[in-house]
């Protein structure tokens, strides 16, 4: 036995945990600090399984949302509610969370590079390669090792595949469901599009008001509903189906507004 412990893709876990501790007191500000994050349902994170378990978000930007569940996530299985004070968190963060990304964004430069040794299982898009629409064949590999992450730990995808708002779910995330049988959480995230720019690394604007809503885990009969069933079943937990895209009047638009305005600064008072 070997005296230093890798996780299943072979990453140091020591290297790990202190690349998280990092990058967590560096990110921390982001999300309490030039912006706040609202965080609801952090009580679902506490009763969850070690193993096994997948969580589902819809998309904004290419980093700063993962970066945010990681804060998320540790905050929540050290006690805090809906509450990512004191960056103490990270002290001791687990170290079986992955995340599901593109390979080829995990391979653009240095900072990539670090993320993905975070815990990225990068994989090839089917869909989409260099800027352009492509149609390929699902690589078995890169199933297997999403399979080997839930089996190691807590996976996080974004089912859409992308960071526009309302595209179709791809149905490789229904497929994963139904062939591990993993315990599918959902979130729900806002703001990120607006406090930074689309691959999260740079802020854009400040006092913006993000939010992240985690679900109940979802009922789901593994044997006898379809991948159709799961993916309509997604659509909605995490709010993208096309009956949330609504066209909201002006002086909605404008209440809504005057209450962001309130809201962005009255968390600090």
């Amino acid at each position: 036995m070997g005296l230093i412990k890798r996780n299943p893709f072979g990453h140091i876990l020591f290297i790990k945990k202190w690349l998280i501790r990092i990058l967590g007191a560096m990110t921390h500000r982001r999300f309490r600090g030039f912006n706040e994050l609202q965080i609801e349902g952090s009580e679902h994170i506490k009763d969850l399984p070690d193993t096994n378990v997948l969580f589902i978000s819809n998309h904004q930007t290419y980093f700063a949302d993962v970066v945010a569940m990681f804060h998320v996530f540790n905050a929540s299985l050290s006690g805090r509610t809906d509450s990512i004070k004191n960056v103490g968190y990270l002290w001791n963060p687990k170290l079986n969370i992955y995340y599901v990304a593109a390979k080829e964004t995990m391979k653009a430069g240095l900072l990539p590079k670090i993320l993905a040794y975070v815990g990225s299982v990068s994989i090839e898009r089917t869909w989409r390669s260099e800027g352009k629409d492509v149609q390929r064949q699902v690589k078995m590999s890169d199933i297997s090792n999403i399979g080997k992450a839930l089996d190691d730990g807590w996976v996080i995808t974004f089912p859409q595949g992308t960071t526009t708002p309302f595209k179709p779910i791809r149905k490789g995330t229904a497929h994963i469901i139904k062939r591990y049988k993993p315990v599918v959480v959902p979130i729900v995230i806002d703001g990120f599009r607006r406090s930074f720019d689309k691959k999260g690394l740079r802020i854009k604007k400040k006092n913006i008001l993000q939010s992240m809503e985690i679900k109940a885990p979802l009922e789901i009969d593994y044997d006898n509903e379809t991948t159709e069933d799961i993916v309509k079943k997604i659509e909605y937990a995490i709010e993208q189906h096309p009956s949330f895209l609504k066209v909201i009047p002006e002086a909605e638009l404008k209440a809504q507004e005057e209450l962001d305005k309130l809201r962005r600064w009255k968390i600090k008072e």
